[in-house]
């Protein structure tokens, strides 16, 4: 089985996206009195956009199921206030959980969290748990910048994290990190703000001892880790340097890298620098990079084309596609030997 840990539902009909923009005018305009409901999407119209797009991808691709969450770049943590933040997170994952419903087959949910700069974590705990236990997501997608793109918050590393940490090992559901969209014109979105949030987390975690405080809290860093795999050296010197413990010892029983890097020579570096255990398939199809790569006259997110290239033993790839995901993801991997897929 080919799972792929790392897709949106960026395909949502284009008025669903213009009712966000139409609640973070109002509420701009000061208008913050009530939050009207979302627009209703029929289940045509989801099956629809679907099929013509991810599914036709993963079908043509080879891909037989992806773990699915809300589109990244809406999260829009920094806009309106938590109260904001708690609805439209609530819209965004039962729109998710929906789409679950009609293709149990192909999508497994995960849920964007409802966190705002400055806002206690705590907030995010009853929408976590409703996701999880009442709506069988499996993870969730983790802002370590809700200000999107100013970094007002603390690490994530600090305690004011904890009770965020204490609930996801309760729950034993990861998390993967993933910022939202800049408003910091400084940083372009998903070239510039994605890889510095992963890279950003990486170093934030070499220089702390958050997994003794919490062994089982397992993070997934998307993008192939950001800077990370290309600075590995650097990471491992400064280490080092700073009389942390070596990053094998430290990090990779906790830490995952995916494989959303667009060209082969990026996953060839990724899987030959990180170990196989700590890296999971992904593709963030449809996403970031839609466009076909000329050099190879396929689609730059292609990315099972990488892994299949890689001179890899069976059982390395068995755990890239399929074997690492089910262990980092317990509930998808109860969910699969429910439905009587073999480990």
């Amino acid at each position: 089985m080919i799972i792929d840990c790392h897709g949106h539902f960026t395909t949502v009909p284009g008025y669903f996206r213009d009712y966000r923009k139409a609640q973070i005018a109002d509420f701009e305009a000061g208008k913050r009195a009530a939050l009207a409901p979302a627009p209703h999407i029929s289940d045509d119209e989801l099956r629809e956009g679907l099929e013509k797009n991810q599914i036709r991808l993963q079908k043509e691709r080879g891909i037989d199921m992806a773990l699915f969450s809300p589109i990244a770049g809406l999260m829009g943590h920094h806009h309106g206030d938590e109260a904001m933040s708690r609805h439209w997170s609530r819209t965004s994952n039962n729109l998710v959980h929906r789409v679950s419903e009609l293709y149990p087959d192909r999508f497994v949910p995960v849920c964007q969290l409802p966190q705002s700069p400055g806002a206690d974590p705590r907030g995010c705990l009853e929408e976590l748990d409703r996701c999880v236990n009442d709506l069988g997501f499996v993870a969730c997608n983790l802002n370590p910048d809700p200000s999107d793109g100013h970094w007002t918050d603390p690490p994530m590393t600090d305690r004011w994290w904890y009770p965020l940490y204490e609930k996801l090992c309760e729950l034993d559901v990861p998390a993967m990190i993933h910022v939202s969209g800049s408003c910091n014109p400084n940083f372009h979105g998903t070239g510039a703000h994605y890889i510095n949030g992963d890279t950003t987390v990486f170093m934030q975690l070499l220089l702390s001892d958050l997994f003794k405080d919490f062994p089982a809290l397992r993070l997934v860093i998307p993008h192939g880790g950001g800077a990370v795999p290309y600075h590995w050296g650097r990471y491992r010197g400064l280490a080092q340097d700073l009389g942390r413990p070596p990053l094998a010892d430290a990090l990779m029983e906790n830490v995952f890298f995916d494989t959303c890097v667009y060209h082969q020579p990026g996953v060839n570096l990724l899987t030959e620098v990180i170990p196989a255990k700590n890296v999971l398939f992904g593709s963030e199809m449809v996403g970031a990079v839609r466009s076909i790569d000329p050099e190879t006259g396929h689609a730059f997110d292609d990315t099972k084309r990488y892994v299949e290239a890689l001179n890899l033993s069976d059982a390395d790839r068995h755990a890239i596609f399929e074997g690492n995901v089910r262990r980092v993801y317990p509930r998808l991997d109860a969910r699969l030997k429910a439905a009587g897929a073999k480990t």
